[in-house]
Parts: C-alpha cells; structure tokens; sequence
C-alpha cells in the first residue's frame, strides 16, 4: 500500500518533467556561467563593459520621475526586509503541514542562493556604476537582489503550487518578475547589466537544480525510476 507521505509526494511533487527541466536549469547555468567567465577574461571583459556602457546611459537618458519611482517600489520588495521574513514563513508552513521533500528543497535553495552572493562579491571586487539612484553597499558582481528575486520568486512556485498548467503559467511570471527586478537595478544605476543578468540566471538556476537534486534523492529512496 502505499504510505501518506507517498502519496503526499505524488499529490505535490517538487517536478512535473525531469527531462523539460533540466534542460530549461543548464540554460540557465549557461547564461549565469557565460557572465562569470567573460567577466574573469580581459578581452571578454572589456567587450562585456562596453555593452554594459551602452544600457547605462540608456538608463540616464530614459529617467523619468514615475519610473524611478516603480524601481525603488520593486528595491524595496527585493530587500532583506521583505525577503527574510518570506524565507522563513515558508520554511514554517511547510513544517506545519510536514511536507519534507519541500522542506529540504526551499532550505537548500534558499541557502545556497544567500551564501553565493558574498563570496562572489568579494572574489570578482566589481566596482558599481556611477550615479546610482539608491544606496548601495558592496561590489557589483552579482546582483544580489536579482539572484534573491530570482530564487525567492521561483520556488515559491515550485515549492507551493502542485505541477500542472497552473504552476507552469505561475513560473512564467515568476520569470517576468524575475527579470524586472534585475531591470528596475540596472535602471536605478546600483548595478550594471551583466551584474542583473548574471544573478538573475544564476538564481534561477539554483531554484531549479535544487529542486531537481531533492527530487531525484527522494525518488531514489522511494524506489523510483
């Protein structure tokens, strides 16, 4: 027979297509490693700036009053303030309702996506752009915001929403939210492009792969395929 705790993992599992999946998590680790790299070799480096130039004085140019205003709203959502409290309500309600394989994914997740952004910060020391619009504190490489959006965003889906059309329409916006997060840092000057971009994917990146590692552990002690 088969247990509840099974059942509750058929009911609610953590990935609806390995295969889709995974290939949708190496481009994402694709594009955050391609960042990574070019960032770390001069000649890819200095063609990397060039365009990162470019979209900040198109940042400068298109300022408007009520867009700075939409991108400091979305700054704050992204802030520690906001986003703490998320982390740790979730990892509550899931113990409530004792959904462990979710459990384990959220907390790695979201603690792998946290201890990335300092270490990363300080190995590549990546001076801000001029003119920021915020406060910041730090290096630029990566954005954290957009790698805790990114993350945050994205296993909430995961983690909440049981697979289906639904959860695959929620991850979509989860993605768009994702990518205007790391929009609204570029437009507000506290990070280059590269730096939103690369943080954004990168966060999404763990958010998936860990739910595919914390699957296929699952699965294998089930003895699933």
């Amino acid at each position: 027979m088969t247990s509840n705790s099974q059942k509750r993992l058929i009911r609610h599992p953590l990935l609806a297509n390995h295969p889709a999946t995974l290939r949708v998590s190496l481009i994402l680790w694709a594009i955050g490693g391609f960042t990574f790299i070019a960032l770390a070799v001069l000649p890819m480096k200095e063609w990397l700036q060039g365009i990162d130039d470019w979209i900040w004085q198109l940042a400068v140019d298109a300022e408007s009053s009520v867009l700075v205003m939409l991108a400091k709203v979305l700054d704050f959502i992204g802030s520690t303030i906001i986003v703490a409290p998320i982390m740790v309500g979730v990892a509550v309600y899931l113990i409530v309702r004792k959904r462990w394989e979710g459990l384990a994914f959220w907390g790695l997740a979201m603690v792998v996506s946290q201890l990335f952004i300092g270490p990363v910060k300080a190995l590549y020391a990546r001076p801000r752009p001029p003119m920021s619009l915020v406060a910041t504190t730090g290096y630029s490489f990566p954005s954290g915001h957009s790698v805790a959006s990114a993350a945050v965003a994205i296993a909430l889906v995961i983690v909440l929403v049981p697979a289906g059309p639904e959860r695959r329409n929620l991850e979509i916006i989860a993605g768009v939210f994702a990518f205007v997060m790391a929009l609204s840092r570029v437009y507000l000057r506290a990070h280059w492009f590269s730096d939103a971009a690369g943080g954004a994917a990168m966060g999404a990146a763990i958010a998936i792969g860990a739910a595919i590692l914390v699957h296929r552990v699952v699965e294998r002690r089930h003895g699933g395929s």
